[in-house]
């Protein structure tokens, strides 16, 4: 995106360019990012996006984002929906078709669908991230954000056994400061008392921010999601009128299969910035080399 097509879109900034240019220009300066040769408009516009143009808390977005992708290559490293297809077929999960009347999108996460015996946390999460890098490429929800609805019905100490600190962390991250989403509100519902001891390690790690976007519903769930989200938008086994969760599901489902090879491009990809080239990203190691010795 650049010349015309950059200046059509008004966002905090008047216009964006001068903001893609300015975090361009931050990044790589940065220590971290002395590798990179550069980064693509629209790569940059979904960090100024999360971060309503403001260029610093964008960059370190941008910085957070990377650093999260080099420090977890257990789950970035395998974005293949094709891996986890067993998961996705028992309706685990799903991108609602409608979004809320705000713009976000609406995500639910069916937790008693995932077998800890057959589907590892590390699996689990790597659905997460792969449906989060294919909304973060939609600019409506690069503007308007995401919300979550996490239904905890069949929670199991299988499940909390899954849990450690460390990936406790990394969810926390994702959620906070780590990935160019703007997470507008997290809903629970169905939760068991013992789910508590596993929120309680994840909620330490969270800005205030988000624990203020966390709403716990209970069991009787059908009528306290109305106030917020709009009844036609919603599946009815969570007091909607849309279409049924397992073809919501499974809706969804064929969407990441489709996008298989633009997910292993990402992972595959450097910086994750799959509008430039991989080859092309990077400063080759002669010519860092002769940086460095210039410098």
């Amino acid at each position: 995106m650049s010349g015309p097509e950059l200046s059509e879109v008004q966002d905090g900034c008047e216009k964006l360019g001068p903001c893609v240019s300015s975090l361009r220009r931050e990044a790589l300066q940065a220590g971290e990012l002395s590798a990179v040769r550069t980064f693509s408009d629209g790569f940059l516009i979904k960090f100024l996006r999360a971060r309503d143009s403001d260029v610093e808390l964008s960059l370190k977005l941008l910085l957070n984002y990377l650093r999260w992708r080099r420090e977890s290559p257990e789950i970035s490293s395998c974005l293949s929906p094709s891996s986890v297809l067993g998961l996705l077929n028992t309706s685990y999960h799903t991108v609602l078709p409608q979004r809320d009347h705000a713009g976000s999108r609406v995500l639910i996460y069916r937790i008693g669908q995932w077998n800890p015996k057959e589907w590892s946390a590390f699996q689990v999460f790597r659905v997460s991230l792969m449906t989060s890098e294919i909304i973060s490429m939609e600019a409506e929800t690069q503007r308007q954000g995401l919300k979550v609805i996490f239904d905890l019905q069949g929670w199991s100490l299988g499940h909390a056994l899954q849990i450690n600190p460390s990936l406790a962390r990394k969810i926390s991250s994702v959620l906070s400061d780590s990935f160019p989403l703007k997470v507008r509100g997290i809903h629970l519902v169905n939760e068991p008392m013992f789910f508590r001891p596993v929120f309680a390690m994840i909620r330490p790690f969270l800005p205030d921010k988000i624990k203020q976007r966390i709403h716990m519903h209970g069991a009787d769930f059908h009528n306290t999601l109305r106030n917020f989200f709009l009844p036609p938008g919603l599946p009815p086994e969570y007091g909607g009128e849309g279409a049924g969760i397992e073809k919501a599901c499974q809706d969804w489902t064929n969407q990441l299969i489709q996008s298989e090879k633009l997910l292993q491009q990402i992972a595959a990809h450097p910086t994750g910035d799959i509008a430039i080239a991989p080859d092309d990203s990077l400063i080759s190691e002669d010519v860092q080399t002769e940086q460095l010795s210039e410098g």
